[in-house]
């Protein structure tokens, strides 16, 4: 089978750790996510910093492959329009990424109470994406998907 990966963070720490705005920032995002690790926001964070890192080398010259693939990426997702260029990479907020999270789109089908509901139904495998059983809350949803997210009729919300 071969040897295992090493495993390593996804994320690296804030550079000043005990910074009170960002604190407040991230607690509110807590909450507004239904969140239940700060390491959560800053996977997150550290996702939109490769893709602003990337959409900043593609502007300044690298290969016309790489500009398309990161494109793609970004569209595919749904955190750009089919017709925006580079620059509207640069221009994604860290809530436009949480927006396409799998918890927040569940939280927003009807019959579901809170973010930490539709968390709950994640983790306990009552949501399918397509055909598939998710069981992660952080799953980026890509945006062919999105109509195709359907919560088990066993749960809660059928009563």
């Amino acid at each position: 089978m071969g040897d295992p990966k090493k495993q390593r963070k996804k994320y690296e720490k804030p550079f000043i750790p005990w910074d009170e705005r960002r604190i407040e920032n991230d607690k509110s995002i807590m909450e507004d996510y239904g969140m239940k690790r700060k390491e959560e926001i800053l996977k997150m964070e550290s996702f939109l910093r490769e893709l602003r890192r990337r959409a900043r080398d593609a502007a300044a010259g690298t290969t016309e492959k790489e500009k398309e693939e990161l494109l793609k990426k970004c569209r595919k997702i749904g955190l750009i329009g089919e017709d925006d260029d580079i620059g509207q990479i640069l221009r994604i907020q860290l809530r436009d990424v949480l927006e396409k999270r799998l918890q927040t789109i569940v939280s927003k089908i009807d019959g579901v109470g809170s973010v930490d509901q539709a968390r709950q139904l994640v983790v306990h495998g009552h949501v399918k994406v397509g055909n598939r059983t998710m069981h992660s809350p952080s799953f980026l949803v890509p945006k062919k998907l999105e109509d195709k997210i359907s919560v088990d009729e066993k749960t809660v919300l059928s009563e």
